[in-house]
């Protein structure tokens, strides 16, 4: 199978890991880029992603991946206390898989141990009415995240070139000319101290069947189940389609997408635990300056 398209971070110069990193401003760390098993798209060549193997395990067994995620969430939940208590930068997190790609799930499973007031997770579902008489972005914008803070989205801007284009709601110059606007939305939060991880939840066909019928399966698990996720599917290869466009066109050096294999729970999950530690890692936040004379302070009885 050729990865032609396909580059690691093992593979890129070190120009471009510097410039990848720029915004972040790395003292020491692991760019996240050079993960084992999270593909970063190269920015400026197509992406194929029938070329990425969604049941990858790298190696690595299910038992193993427990301890090595707890530590990983560990690191994020340090991390976060430092960048909330800097003020300074922030990080957004940003998810898109297709319906039961696991979106939810991840984030739950990541983020577990975060301080939630350092941290805000953000679902955007079909634009209110507000919403859809502002352009496309608005509603996004209103939710980056500020200082010191952690944003997620759970979906997000790109929804506007994705399922706007396989169910055609609007013209295709339209959703066409948002790459463009997405990549300079990107670009200025990034230059405004914002770093930003992006990140698709890559499942096969298959696998969604899996999901969808253990739904229906499990009595639990009906509040999840939505007969348009069957018409949905009938759209799957139009949704490939956008999805590897929305990769190709919208992988930055300052915003790069990463692609997780995503049909075994819990490697997604451990690729995007340290992909996130990595990052804020290699942002450093720092405690700020203490006042002169605390350590030496005496608190009256």
């Amino acid at each position: 199978m050729s990865h032609k398209h396909i580059k690691r971070a093992s593979d890129k110069s070190d120009a471009t890991v510097a410039e990848a990193g720029a915004s972040r401003k790395p003292r020491g760390g692991r760019n996240p880029d050079a993960i084992p098993g999270l593909v970063t798209v190269v920015p400026g060549r197509a992406f194929d992603l029938a070329e990425v193997e969604t049941r990858a395990d790298g190696g690595l067994d299910k038992a193993a991946a427990g301890p090595a995620l707890a530590e990983a969430r560990a690191r994020i939940a340090a991390l976060q206390e430092r960048l909330y208590a800097e003020h300074r930068r922030s990080l957004l997190v940003v998810f898109q898989a297709i319906d039961t790609g696991g979106k939810d799930g991840t984030i739950r499973a990541v983020f577990e141990g975060v301080n939630p007031q350092g941290c805000r997770v953000w679902p955007f579902k079909v634009p209110s009415a507000e919403e859809a008489d502002h352009d496309f972005l608005w509603r996004y914008h209103a939710k980056t995240p500020g200082r010191g803070m952690i944003g997620v989205f759970n979906r997000s801007h790109y929804e506007d070139v994705l399922v706007v284009r396989v169910k055609d709601l609007v013209p295709e110059p339209v959703w066409r000319a948002r790459y463009d606007q997405i990549n300079a939305f990107e670009a200025m939060l990034t230059a405004s101290g914002t770093t930003i991880l992006k990140f698709f939840l890559h499942i096969s066909k298959a696998e969604q069947k899996e999901r969808l019928e253990a739904r229906i399966a499990t009595p639990e698990k009906h509040w999840k189940f939505d007969a348009a996720d069957l018409v949905e599917r009938e759209s799957w290869d139009a949704y490939q389609a956008a999805f590897a466009e929305a990769l190709t066109r919208c992988s930055t050096p300052q915003a790069p997408w990463h692609v997780v294999p995503a049909d075994r729970k819990w490697y997604r999950n451990l690729l995007v635990a340290r992909a996130i530690a990595d990052t804020l890692e290699a942002m450093d936040p720092r405690f700020p300056e203490a006042q002169p004379g605390v350590a030496g302070t005496i608190v009256p009885g």
